[in-house]
């Protein structure tokens, strides 16, 4: 297999998470698409580690610190949305002030 097919596979992920991010309003969805971001990261990693010589492998290893990294942002990220809903009573992007204070 040519290795311009992860490639071109790795860059269409990342440009519907990209589009993901900017065009949605929901907080959840907004991070779905992020993780398709690192999972399309992910892919290119992998496919960058089997192209190079073989005795010096660490795509692998970055690979799987992304997993991790994506596993913390994942809990993280749902604790915040879940408190901003019990505060604001929605998860719209949109609509959601940071600025206003919820101690009033």
């Amino acid at each position: 297999m040519h290795l311009v097919v992860p490639y071109v596979i790795a860059a269409v992920l990342f440009g519907i998470g990209a589009y993901g991010v900017i065009a949605r309003r929901n907080a959840v969805l907004v991070l779905m698409a992020v993780e398709l971001m690192l999972n399309s990261v992910n892919v290119l990693l992998i496919t960058a580690d089997l192209s190079v010589d073989p005795l010096r492998r660490t795509g692998g290893s970055f690979a799987l610190f992304v997993i991790v990294l994506a596993a913390a942002e994942i809990g993280v990220a749902l604790a915040v949305i879940l408190q901003l809903y019990r505060t604001r009573q929605t998860v719209s992007v949109d609509e959601i002030d940071v600025l206003d204070r919820a101690d009033r």
